[in-house]
């Protein structure tokens, strides 16, 4: 008779029956706008919780990126570094603005960009650097945010990953002008879908809150600010509903503990494989001293060879191990649009060939791990 195998997910969200009570609350109450009673008590919580002044719920973390390169008013011929390394929608938020990404290199042990490589692109032309805080590790922002001042830059954190996360004791996202959250299905907490935009900086809060109104002056009309709203600017549709406002509440609220629970999977994988790594089959991810991660992503890399095969076998076994981004530069966007080639970043294009992701989520059982682990040295068994 065959045996069953067991399938571990690559993500799992942590959600328990509170979410589903405050879900319900909020259906009851009928008011499922945005920018509601719920939505402002989240907004309130994360400014007290990152000690930041603003906090802009979003449909999206790519909508708040949106939001971030409009409020900087970017347009044709203006550019934004950014590494190559990260999900389309930090260089979808510089294209729809007529502007350009120019894509930087990354740091190969911390897969974060490197702030060497921003300093050589830096040009007449340069308006904005967008680090992205991988894993959930921050970039070097002491380097990052030298430069933007040495060069009159904005800078705008994508920090999708790094809720929670600090570097030198401060919130990523409130480091830079203007920092993005994501609380997709996929993120340490989420509400399914949601975003937010967080700075600190008045004027741009005050541009950021009329785009995410359809253009319009209706979070002052809604603070009694003026006795009716109507349009004062370009903007579109950002806000996020009440209802996955509800969720999102009780998520944060629970996010200590959330990211504890990660920080002690991230640590079990990093201890359990240490053999690995010391017999040269694979590369386990290093921390920086002065960063404090959110433990989203435990990503090694593969040492001599691609990572296809290493994720084959693990997800043979019942593994739900990934790859992850394809560099922007090496998509047909960026070939036939940006002019990028094959060989532009060699150190980004070795890393996101050689990466792996495995399964971590705060309800994965130690066993569940532990099997986990040992399907890796079973894999490198079978060489």
């Amino acid at each position: 008779m065959a045996v069953k195998v067991r399938y571990i997910p690559l993500n799992k969200p942590f959600l328990g029956p509170e979410e589903s009570k405050a879900a319900v609350e909020a259906l009851e109450s009928g008011d499922l706008g945005g920018d509601g009673v719920i939505g402002r008590a989240v907004e309130e919580t994360l400014e007290g919780s990152f000690a930041v002044k603003h906090v802009l719920l979003t449909t999206s973390c790519t909508h708040a990126m949106e939001m971030a390169m409009m409020s900087l008013g970017l347009g044709p011929g203006d550019e934004v570094i950014m590494p190559s390394f990260t999900f389309v929608s930090t260089a979808t938020a510089v294209v729809r603005q007529g502007a350009k990404p120019v894509f930087a290199e990354i740091d190969e042990r911390s897969f974060n960009l490197d702030p060497g490589s921003v300093a050589e692109r830096i040009t007449t032309r340069t308006k904005a650097i967008m680090p992205v805080h991988y894993a959930g590790q921050a970039c070097d922002m002491q380097a990052i945010m030298s430069l933007a001042e040495d060069h009159g830059l904005h800078v705008v954190e994508d920090a999708a990953h790094g809720v929670g996360a600090r570097y030198g004791g401060q919130y990523l996202g409130t480091i830079g002008d203007m920092g993005c959250y994501s609380f997709h299905i996929t993120k340490n907490l989420t509400c399914g879908e949601g975003g937010a935009l967080v700075t600190n900086d008045d004027e741009l809060a005050r541009h950021c809150e009329i785009i995410r109104e359809k253009g319009t002056n209706r979070s002052q009309f809604l603070r009694g600010e003026v006795d009716k709203y109507t349009w004062v600017d370009i903007g579109s549709s950002y806000v996020l509903s009440d209802l996955l406002a509800a969720v999102l509440l009780v998520q944060v609220k629970k996010m200590d503990e959330i990211i504890e629970k990660r920080r002690g999977v991230w640590q079990r994988y990093q201890e359990g494989l240490r053999e690995l790594e010391n017999s040269g089959k694979v590369i386990l991810p290093r921390l920086d001293p002065k960063a404090e991660s959110s433990w989203h992503i435990y990503a090694l890399r593969t040492a001599g060879e691609t990572n296809d095969r290493l994720i084959a076998s693990l997800r043979q076994k019942g593994v739900g191990a990934a790859f992850h981004f394809v560099p922007l530069h090496l998509s047909p966007y960026g070939r036939d649009h940006l002019g990028c080639r094959p060989g532009d970043l060699p150190v980004t294009e070795r890393v996101s060939s050689s990466l792996v992701r495995l399964p971590i989520y705060p309800a994965l059982a130690p066993e569940e791990q532990d099997y986990v682990i040992q399907a890796l040295y079973e894999a490198h068994d079978e060489e």
